[in-house]
């Protein structure tokens, strides 16, 4: 296991009861009716990016794969069903001894990712694969809209740090230690919550809120306790009562006449209010002619990818922006949206395709045992599409490959020069896990260098341009005829 993660939540709680109860009904309905040992299929997926967006970033796998590890049921768990008299004893005894014995195939975290392609595989005996449904839906639609919404930001700041700022405004304690960590791997340097230093070796930091300010009898004498006090990471908040006449005055006033006689230098001061375009440039002027050219400019203040892109089309001289609510929540497109779904059921030693239909054909599910591929140019590396298939077939790179629309399939692509990639890879096999958990940091830079691989025009906030994400012809035939087959003719 990644020593960074040790004090992950699995060590403090029991969470294989968090679950829908209809996991629990269908489970027990399974087994009394003898057919719990059946083997199947189902994927997790999404219909939709968030915020319009070209693409997603996958996140939440670490959590699963501890979540599956630990996956029991306590005597206190046994007890409170065998209270509902709705189980039977057998189903009961069954819970005493669970341990998750099937195999599970993911995308790694830091793909991008897109709508109808699973992220995640589930192959198991069905009680298996149903009880771990909620967890599985929870883990990856939270880490992945956090990492989502912060990827955009992040892109947005062109190379200047985000720190995520969040965590008084997320939902929940959760929110924030699992939305710090999935805004790590999207690209922000560090955090303000500490206990996700402690669990994921994420960065902490931290200065003062106005309360500090508040408290002391004058701007000035607040300053300069707190450099006495930290001489060497010294940034003050300069927004209490008036920036440009009080806060940065004053904060000079302290870099002159207490921390460089110490033989220190302010490091940064804090906008957390007002005009950040206008107020940034007037005090970028004011630090440099007083010579601080290295002072930081940390603006915070309900941030988001658009206002960042304004600032810097505007020319604000920040150096680093705090994002807080807008981040960890994903305030404008709060919902990720993943769903769990039988794709395939083991018959005779056959996979048999599974397909749910709908009156929204976008809700048409993609049936069988499948995997995801992704097409990359061989010569400028960039993503040209992805390509589903049934599990069996293989796609060969060294031969030309057609592409083609699935709604309008006399849409076609003939692609040559390019290289094919299984997206997923295997995280558990008959239930021991096989997968070499990557440190936070080496995700952190695969989603960098993979984010990279995908045009600009998919990258775009607005009207970004529509990835191909395809399926093989062998796919949609068997989609077609289990359509044929299910639907009802008025």
């Amino acid at each position: 296991m990644n020593t960074i993660e040790k004090f992950d939540v699995k060590y403090e709680r029991n969470l294989s009861m968090l679950m829908d109860f209809y996991e629990l009904t269908m489970s027990n309905g399974y087994l009394i009716n003898g057919l719990g040992d059946k083997i199947v299929y189902f994927d997790v997926f999404y219909r939709k990016n968030p915020d319009g967006a070209g693409f997603a970033i996958a996140a939440g796998l670490n959590q699963i794969v501890d979540y599956i590890k630990n996956l029991k049921f306590s005597k206190q768990d046994i007890e409170y069903l065998r209270g509902k008299e709705m189980f039977s004893e057998e189903f009961l005894e069954y819970l005493k001894n669970f341990k998750f014995s099937g195999s599970i195939y993911a995308i790694e975290e830091g793909t991008p990712v897109f709508p109808n392609e699973a992220l995640i595989t589930v192959k198991a005996k069905v009680i298996e694969a149903q009880l771990i449904e909620t967890m599985l839906l929870i883990t990856i639609n939270h880490q992945c809209l956090i990492a989502t919404k912060t990827n955009r930001i992040v892109r947005a700041a062109n190379g200047k740090p985000v720190l995520e700022f969040g965590a008084r405004r997320a939902q929940g304690y959760d929110g924030a230690i699992y939305g710090a960590r999935a805004a790590y791997i999207a690209g922000a340097e560090g955090t303000a919550t500490t206990l996700a230093e402690q669990m994921f070796n994420i960065k902490a930091s931290g200065t003062m809120a106005h309360s500090w300010i508040q408290f002391f009898k004058d701007e000035f004498e607040a300053f300069k306790t707190y450099a006495e006090t930290y001489p060497d990471a010294c940034t003050l908040l300069v927004d209490t009562y008036n920036v440009l006449k009080s806060g940065i005055p004053n904060a000079i006033r302290v870099a002159k006449e207490v921390l460089e006689p110490m033989g220190k230098r302010l490091k940064g001061i804090r906008l957390d209010s007002g005009d950040l375009s206008y107020l940034s440039k007037k005090v970028r002027s004011m630090l440099n002619e007083a010579g601080l050219y290295d002072c930081k400019i940390v603006v915070s203040n309900s941030l988001d990818e658009y206002i960042i892109e304004d600032l810097l089309l505007q020319g604000a001289e920040i150096d680093v922006f705090g994002v807080g609510e807008r981040m960890i929540t994903a305030k404008s497109d709060p919902v990720f949206g993943g769903v769990y779904k039988l794709v395939a059921v083991e018959e005779e030693g056959e996979i048999t395709p599974r397909i749910k239909l709908s009156e929204n054909t976008e809700k048409i599910t993609n049936p069988g045992y499948k995997i995801p591929w992704r097409l990359y140019d061989r010569e400028t590396g960039k993503a040209i599409a992805d390509v589903i298939t049934l599990a069996h077939e293989e796609i060969d790179d060294s031969k030309p490959y057609t592409i083609f629309d699935q709604e309008h399939i006399w849409k076609k692509k003939k692609l040559t020069n390019f290289v094919a990639k299984k997206l997923q890879v295997p995280v558990f096999i008959d239930g021991k896990c096989v997968y070499k958990t990557p440190t936070l940091k080496e995700s952190r830079d695969y989603c960098k260098q993979q984010v990279d691989t995908l045009w600009d025009e998919v990258k775009r906030f607005t009207n970004s341009h529509k990835y191909y994400v395809d399926i093989s012809m062998e796919l949609w035939h068997v989609k077609q005829e289990l359509i044929q087959k299910y639907r009802v003719n008025d």
